[in-house]
């Protein structure tokens, strides 16, 4: 009996922390499409636009299809402003492919200067790396940043995700995980009563 009441007391435990415990949001992604845009645009055009932060490592996955506005002049991270408004460049993606259909797969260092635009590091980030990091962060968080496909017909951008928090799956089995025994203790206690 005593080895049940410690286990319960651990699973009480176990749950309260993974239901008490943030989950911290490091992966954002977004559906790209030109009536994302502002203004928005009659494009036929999809993609879809995943970006992971891993400590300093910013890694980015963009997938789109059919740009009917010309091969890509250039793509990025755009941070920090409402959804629904323009703001300037905070990351721009290096190498991306001049394709209409196409992927693309890069990581950036977070930790470094010239990862991030000038006006992005020193207007939003203050001058320092840290600072741009946290702003980067900070407004993927708040569902401020957005990521586009530029070309000559949209210069403004034929399509664009606004990026949203998308919780890591072992976040989410945490979760569950949790709230599950605290309904089963929830249960036990209802059933000696």
């Amino acid at each position: 009996m005593e080895v049940i009441r410690r286990l319960r007391g651990f699973t009480l435990a176990a749950a309260l922390i993974a239901v008490a415990t943030p989950v911290q949001a490091q992966h954002w992604n977004g559906s790209m499409s030109g009536a994302n845009e502002n203004p928005p645009n009659a494009s036929t055009a999809t993609g879809f636009a995943d970006v992971l932060i891993n400590g300093n490592f910013l890694t980015v996955n963009i997938f789109w299809q059919g740009l009917v506005g010309g091969n890509p002049a250039a793509a990025h991270i755009h941070c920090c402003i409402a959804p629904g408004n323009n703001v300037g460049v905070a990351v721009g993606f290096t190498g991306f492919p001049t394709t209409t259909s196409g992927t693309y797969t890069n990581v950036f260092d977070l930790a470094l200067q010239s990862t991030y635009t000038s006006a992005f590091f020193n207007n939003f980030g203050g001058g320092t790396a840290a600072g741009a990091r946290a702003a980067l962060i900070n407004g993927l968080n708040a569902g401020n940043a957005y990521s586009n496909i530029h070309n000559a017909t949209y210069p403004g951008g034929e399509i664009r995700a606004n990026l949203v928090a998308t919780p890591e799956p072992a976040s989410l089995g945490l979760m569950a995980t949790g709230l599950i025994a605290l309904a089963g203790v929830g249960i036990r206690r209802r059933r000696h009563e």
